[in-house]
């Protein structure tokens, strides 16, 4: 018997792909950060904490809809700070690098907890499947 219960549209989209949404809508922020500010480390400093903060939030959001995805989904979505740390020359000599790995800490961390609701939540939701199933035998 199955429920009448509305599934999220996010529901059918797998990790991967979310994941990949998620890394091109980011870029685009990055991009349109608006350049009105005469100080471009300020600017800077602004994209990528912006860009962290959004970066956790999907994550976390993403690994709790499938918790085995924890494995791949901070690395897609980081993939292009991550090219860019390896890319570029003068990366590692500006301060710039402490915002950037600051938000691949809170990426990480995000995924973890995410991941830990996400098995909790699939487990009790087995367990009231199980439960309904030897009530109607």
């Amino acid at each position: 018997m199955e429920t009448n219960k509305k599934r999220s549209f996010l529901e059918g989209i797998p990790s991967l792909a979310s994941a990949l949404i998620v890394m091109s809508v980011l870029f685009v922020v990055i991009m349109t950060i608006p350049e009105s500010y005469e100080d471009k480390p300020i600017q800077e400093a602004i994209a990528y904490v912006l860009y962290g903060v959004i970066n956790a939030i999907c994550c976390f959001f993403i690994v709790k809809q499938n918790p085995k995805s924890i494995w791949y989904v901070p690395l897609i979505i980081n993939a292009i700070l991550i090219f860019s740390a390896v890319a570029e020359r003068n990366f590692w000599r500006t301060s710039m690098w402490i915002f950037v790995c600051s938000g691949w800490i809170l990426c990480v961390i995000a995924s973890i907890v995410g991941a830990r609701i996400g098995k909790r939540t699939a487990i009790a939701d087995k367990s009231q499947t199980n439960s309904y199933n030897e009530i109607k035998e």
